[in-house]
């Protein structure tokens, strides 16, 4: 018996659907839009006569500005570490049942978040006319240690004090609503297990909390990087000082400062690519597969082929299982 291609109607088998492409001409518009504007933005750079670009080079070059740098990055690696530090403790007193260590911890927060870190400098560069000694010993009875306020906090020391404690104040409240996104239910289970207050918020909480954590953490860091700016008003040499000192001398303060730009743009790129990998790295525990990093999308870019997912590997360990089970069963 012969077959024929024909439907239940005795109709032949119906074509294919011809796919016509949706056309986008608000992409076009939009690429010559910023093509014109480029173009725009090229030619000031390379004919205007205020950008010195042999100049631009040489403040790149000059020794003060490279120090600068690294009195920026002290300060910022500095000032994170100590706010870091004491943003988790704070959280951790903010979230305590004790009303005495809450409240505390609310007041510093509200006083640090409610004044300008300006300000914060300012005080703590000059806490020798608050202070003229700093002492240790029986309050109000004799004093065991003394020192004079401004040789045991020079200007860099309170350029420090004025950043890191203004950050925990931020960083309290990132870290409270890192540990408040994980569930209940697994500082429960943990405490079940018999594990301590303390051994569940750092072996089961805080690893899950990471993922919150993260992301504003490192734009905390970030900012830090250009806030370091602000220790110019108690005479701190950095890196945006030393490029307006020379601007002041040079009466060139445009190319002055687009050379410091370029230093700050250089700074704040390494640094998103190191929260981007971190970021990636405590992603492993909640996403089943992880989007290709900008190499491998090059690569594949290069290799004619599309970019494939990175399967997740499992979650490291002393950190809480998710909710789903990576086959997608809930957890018994």
């Amino acid at each position: 018996m012969e077959k024929t291609d024909q439907g239940p109607a005795g109709r032949g088998r119906p074509e294919a659907i011809k796919a016509v492409p949706v056309r986008h001409p608000g992409r076009w518009v939009s690429v010559a839009v910023v093509a014109v504007l480029g173009a725009m933005l090229l030619h000031v750079l390379f004919t205007n006569q205020a950008l010195d670009w042999a100049f631009v080079g040489a403040v790149l070059r000059d020794p003060t500005v490279v120090h600068g740098i690294w009195t920026t990055l002290e300060l910022t690696v500095l000032a994170m570490l100590m706010g870091v530090v004491g943003g988790v403790l704070l959280a951790v007193m903010r979230l305590s049942k004790n009303p005495v260590l809450s409240g505390v911890a609310w007041f510093y927060i509200w006083v640090f978040r409610g004044t300008p870190v300006l300000v914060q400098l300012v005080l703590w560069n000059n806490i020798g006319f608050l202070w003229k000694e700093i002492s240790l010993g029986v309050p109000f009875g004799p004093s065991f240690w003394s020192q004079e306020s401004n040789t045991l906090v020079p200007v860099f020391t309170a350029a420090l004090l004025g950043l890191g404690l203004n950050e925990a104040a931020y960083m309290a409240e990132i870290v409270r609503a890192g540990i408040q996104s994980v569930d209940e239910g697994q500082s429960e289970a943990a405490h079940a297990l018999g594990m301590s207050r303390t051994t569940a918020l750092r072996r089961i909480v805080l690893p899950q909390a990471m993922r919150v954590i993260i992301p504003p953490t490192g734009n905390e860091t970030i900012s830090m990087l250009k806030t370091t700016s602000l220790v110019q008003v108690i005479s701190l040499v950095e890196l945006f000082t030393a490029g307006h000192d020379i601007a002041t001398r040079t009466y060139k303060p445009i190319a002055a400062m687009i050379a410091v730009s370029v230093y700050y743009l250089l700074l704040t790129s390494i640094l998103t690519v190191g929260q981007y990998y971190l970021e990636r790295y405590y992603a492993r525990g909640a996403n089943r597969t992880l989007p290709p990093t900008p190499l491998q999308r090059v690569r594949a870019l290069f290799a004619g082929r599309a970019p494939a997912k990175t399967a997740a590997p499992a979650t490291p360990a002393g950190t809480a299982a998710s909710d789903d089970a990576p086959d997608g069963r809930k957890d018994a």
